[in-house]
């Protein structure tokens, strides 16, 4: 029998073992969540925002040992994983405020038609670890509050998190199987992509993940929406605040141990303080912390796998053999746990492994740039687009190189973030679709039109 093994990153301890479903389990899960969705599509929006409220509140009280199994399964610093808990359960109470209005039926320029937001149906979501509750639910919340219902298949290495979700929606009068949980391989992955009881398919994860994903629904005529990997741009101008461009900078980079998305990725500075920036930035991040993630203290903890330091000290290696500078770190610490040295690449340019590839762990590469338009240029030369920063005195400069930014958020002189009332998601290979804000909520709606007495 197979299983996805839940392993600690900081000790290497085997948590649990999770057996792989057998093709029977999956058609009853699929069964389960189609039979939620007959029910469930036609609960009054009352009920749904009770749910929502209800997970919120389950959220709250279970800050602890939610926030808890975060850590030991993924690395994150647990002063950290209680932020993402929060986060969550305010993600709740904000759709339960403002969500019914985003779906509440539309007028038209046509007195005798309306836009109403129908659900779908039961949409599959293949999740990834590294935000193993937040990534679920910002898009779940949305996805049920419209009357679908959610098929969750998590990453492996998180199934400890998964299941406790799975615990958060049964205390909630959401219809059993309205959340439900499938532990399956890529062909079964596959299988439930095929299957007719499927209506949509939500994709957080790499490149490679989403383009497999993706072709296989479009070939069974069915909506994507794809959140994959970024490459962020940080760019950094002559006359930005320095002393806040660098607070930024380290905590766009090294939250999460560097193991996000969306985050400062690339840091392209103006050459007149590419010298100070670099000797700014690498002091702060000297003085990082890392340790034990359960250590209140902790700011950098573990990578989450073996697997993802020893891919990330492959490309800092190749990075360096292709010319770049060492400026601090650049190795994985001996000793039990997956620890990688917070490392600063320097002098990178766009042809380096640094610049070329997402680096998905606590490494930063730094590129320098003779303007400002030299440095859109540089920021734009990447196959993804996720988000980008700008830190400029300048709002004219700013907002022009904004339009410019091939990317689906533009950061001005502060840190990147996801948050319910605006909608995040890529261009080029970081994905398409939105999540978050009204975006979110109508991406897998059928906007129905109905039109009476026309003659």
């Amino acid at each position: 029998m197979n299983f996805a093994i839940s392993q600690n990153p900081t000790t290497g301890e085997i948590l649990a073992r999770y057996p792989m479903q057998s093709a029977a389990e999956l058609e009853q899960a699929l069964a389960l969540s189609a039979q939620a969705y007959s029910e469930w599509r036609y609960s009054s929006m009352e009920t749904r925002v009770a749910v929502l409220r209800q997970l919120g509140e389950q959220l709250r009280q279970r800050e602890a040992e939610l926030s808890r199994m975060i850590t030991l399964e993924m690395g994150k610093p647990i002063a950290q994983a209680r932020g993402e808990i929060l986060k969550c359960a305010n993600l709740c109470d904000w759709y339960a405020e403002n969500g019914p209005a985003m779906l509440a039926d539309q007028p038209t320029q046509i007195p005798e038609a309306w836009q109403t937001f129908r659900p779908v149906g039961v949409i599959l979501a293949v999740m990834p670890w590294n935000f193993p509750f937040w990534q679920v639910l910002r898009g779940a919340v949305s996805m049920l509050l419209a009357g679908n219902t959610y098929l969750l298949k998590h990453a492996p290495n998180v199934m400890g998190c998964a299941t406790l979700m799975t615990e958060l929606f049964d205390a909630t009068d959401l219809p059993k199987g309205g959340f439900n949980l499938i532990n399956v391989d890529n062909a079964g992955v596959s299988t439930a992509i095929k299957d007719n009881r499927v209506a949509a398919v939500a994709v957080t994860g790499s490149v490679r993940a989403g383009a497999a994903i993706a072709s296989q629904a479009g070939a069974a005529l069915k909506k994507t929406v794809l959140e994959l990997g970024g490459s962020d741009p940080f760019i950094v101008l002559a006359d930005a605040d320095l002393d806040e461009a660098v607070k930024s900078a380290v905590i766009g980079r090294f939250q999460n141990t560097g193991q996000v998305c969306m985050a400062a990725k690339r840091f392209i500075v103006e050459e007149s303080i590419a010298e100070a920036f670099e000797s700014r930035f690498t002091a702060a991040v000297k003085a990082l912390t890392m340790g034990d993630p359960s250590d209140e203290n902790t700011f950098l903890g573990p990578m989450a796998r073996t697997d993802l330091r020893d891919e990330l000290d492959e490309q800092v290696k190749s990075t360096l053999r292709e010319g770049a500078r060492l400026v601090l770190g650049g190795e994985k610490l001996a000793g039990q746990g997956n620890y990688y040295a917070p490392t600063i690449l320097s002098d990178v340019t766009t042809e380096m492994t640094a610049f070329k590839q997402e680096l998905f762990g606590p490494v930063a590469a730094i590129a320098v740039a003779r303007n400002p338009e030299h440095a859109l240029a540089i920021a734009n030369h990447s196959e993804f687009g996720l988000s980008a920063t700008v830190w400029t005195r300048d709002n004219a400069i700013a907002e022009r190189m904004s339009e410019q930014l091939e990317v689906g958020a533009v950061f001005i002189n502060g840190n990147g973030a996801s948050d319910p009332r605006v909608t995040i998601g890529g261009v080029k290979k970081s994905g398409y679709g939105r999540e978050l804000s009204h975006f979110g909520v109508h991406e897998f709606c059928n906007v129905q039109t109905v039109w009476k007495n026309r003659r």
